[in-house]
C-alpha cells in the first residue's frame, strides 16, 4: 500500500528536481567558463545534423565553449550570431566536382563567387574548395588545371578578404561515403600544398584535416610545422572510423593541438567526427581533449 503524498513532500520533490536541473544547467554553463580557449574550436554541423537542428547545435556549442558552427548555409548564420557564435568556414561546390577538370570551372567559380559574397557580408573568413575526383585525369594534369582554375577566382577572394581553403581528403577508406573518398585527386598533403604555392596568394590556404592526413601521410606534427604558413583551417576525427576522439582510435590529439599553438596557428579547429554514441558527451570529451 502506497502512502499518500503530502503537499510538503511534493514541494520538496519539486525543489529537488529544480535544483538538479539548475545543477545540470550550471554544469553545462561552467564548461564554457573553465575551458582555456587557447584553441578556437568549432563544430561541423553535418556530423550532428541528425541529432540537433541549427539552433540546438548553437546552444550546445555555446554551452561547451565552442566559438563556431561551420559548413552550414548562410541563412543559418544569424542564428549562430544570436548565440554569440560565428561560422568558421563556409561550404561550396563539394568534393566530387572540383578544379582539376576545366569542364567544372564555371560551376565551381559561380558557387565560390556567391559564397565569397555571403562571407564578406556575414563576416566569415574562409570558404572550402576541392580538387575534385580523378576520373581519368593524371595527377600532373589535375594539379595544373587546379592552379589555372583557382587563379580565376582567387583575385575575387583577395578583394573580399576571404580565404579559399583547399581540402586534402583520404582516398584509402572505402567503408563509408564520408569516411573516405576513393578517386579524390588531392589525397596527399604535399600535392595540395604544391597547388597552393603555385596559385601564389596569401588567400589560398590548406584545410588540414588531421584524420585524412593521418590516413594518407601521417607524421602530423612535423607536417604542421612544415606547412604552417599555408594552413587556413583544421579538422579532427578519430582514426580508424572517423568516430570520437577517444581511446578507441590512434591519433593523440593533445600534442597535435599543442603543435598548433607552437606554430602560432590563429584559426579554428573543427570537430568533424561522426558520433557513435551520445553526441553531446562525445563532443564535450573532444572539446576538453583539444583544450590545451
Amino acid at each position: 500500500m502506497h502512502s499518500p503524498i503530502s503537499r510538503r513532500n511534493m514541494l520538496q520533490t519539486s525543489g529537488a528536481l529544480a535544483a538538479t536541473a539548475l545543477g545540470l544547467s550550471a554544469a553545462h554553463a561552467s564548461s564554457s567558463k573553465t575551458i582555456k580557449g587557447n584553441i578556437n574550436q568549432s563544430v561541423v554541423h553535418w556530423c550532428f545534423k541528425k541529432y540537433w537542428d541549427i539552433d540546438k547545435t548553437a546552444q550546445v556549442a555555446s554551452q561547451l565553449g565552442i566559438k563556431s558552427v561551420e559548413l552550414t548555409p548562410a541563412e543559418n548564420w544569424k542564428t549562430l550570431q544570436k548565440h554569440g557564435l560565428t561560422c568558421a568556414i563556409a561550404s561550396s561546390h563539394g568534393f566530387k566536382v572540383g578544379f582539376n577538370n576545366p569542364d567544372n570551372w564555371d560551376q565551381c567559380i559561380e558557387i565560390l563567387r556567391k559564397r565569397i559574397d555571403e562571407c564578406a557580408a556575414g563576416g566569415v573568413k574562409n570558404v572550402i574548395t576541392f580538387t575534385g575526383m580523378r576520373d581519368g585525369i593524371s595527377d600532373d594534369e589535375g594539379a595544373k588545371n587546379c592552379v589555372a582554375g583557382l587563379k580565376k577566382i582567387i583575385g575575387y577572394a583577395e578583394k573580399n578578404n576571404v580565404n579559399l581553403c583547399l581540402e586534402m581528403l583520404n582516398s584509402r577508406d572505402s567503408s563509408h561515403p564520408m569516411k573516405g573518398h576513393p578517386g579524390y585527386q588531392g589525397d596527399h598533403t604535399d600535392y595540395c600544398i604544391d597547388i597552393i604555392k603555385q596559385v601564389g596568394s596569401d588567400r589560398m590556404k590548406l584545410l588540414f584535416d588531421i584524420y585524412h592526413v593521418q590516413i594518407m601521410d601521417g607524421d602530423v606534427i612535423r607536417r604542421l610545422h612544415e606547412h604552417k604558413d599555408y594552413i587556413g583551417h583544421v579538422h579532427t576525427a578519430g582514426n580508424p572510423g572517423r568516430g570520437e576522439l577517444d581511446m578507441k582510435q590512434e591519433i593523440n590529439y593533445p600534442p597535435i593541438m599543442q603543435a598548433l599553438l607552437d606554430i602560432d596557428y590563429q584559426g579554428f579547429v573543427g570537430q568533424e567526427f561522426i558520433p557513435t554514441r551520445d553526441p553531446y558527451e562525445g563532443l564535450k570529451e573532444a572539446v576538453i581533449l583539444c583544450d590545451v
